[in-house]
């Protein structure tokens, strides 16, 4: 269930790329338990948060997301052996490169849910959307989403020639 509806100037948009095996279960456990927390989370399910590309996160950023939860079985506990350790090496060397492009890393959050973790789930949420709705929204990426709408026609004839070699 979700919290009582205030309102609030901003209502952060939260995306949560979860694991099948543990986070979502987690959630799925919050849910049926009618424990309350903010709705303003949509959950992407992955078979494990080692399968989750980091483009996903950019992606998710440049189409209005204001923050990122990515969040799986606790290290050790992975259904796919050391999914969750490839995770965390290769997120460790993305928050770099957030920090290059100028994210502010506050906005991206990794943790470990159990599935008997409904209770932590809720703490998860709220105080990320606590956090992000503090922040603001994310600007920085709506302009690329703009200027990614492309009609596929090239008017431009060096981009044309370009574009015909490849």
């Amino acid at each position: 269930m979700h919290a009582e509806k205030v309102k609030h100037d901003f209502e952060p948009k939260i995306v949560a790329f979860v694991c099948t095996w543990c986070t979502y279960a987690g959630a799925d456990l919050a849910g049926t338990s009618r424990m309350l927390y903010p709705s303003n989370v949509r959950v992407v399910k992955f078979p494990c948060t080692g399968r989750i590309d980091p483009v996903f996160i950019l992606k998710a950023f440049q189409k209005g997301a204001d923050g990122i939860l990515v969040s799986g079985c606790h290290p050790g506990d992975c259904h796919y052996m050391a999914g969750n350790f490839h995770a965390r090496r290769r997120f460790a060397v993305f928050r770099k490169l957030l920090e290059f492009i100028g994210v502010d890393l506050a906005r991206l959050e990794f943790s470990w849910v159990s599935a008997a973790e409904g209770g932590k789930w809720v703490e998860i949420i709220t105080e990320l959307t606590e956090k992000i709705r503090a922040m603001g929204p994310l600007m920085q990426f709506k302009e690329l989403e703009d200027e990614e709408q492309w009609s596929g026609v090239l008017t431009n004839p060096e981009l044309k020639a370009v574009y015909d070699q490849v």
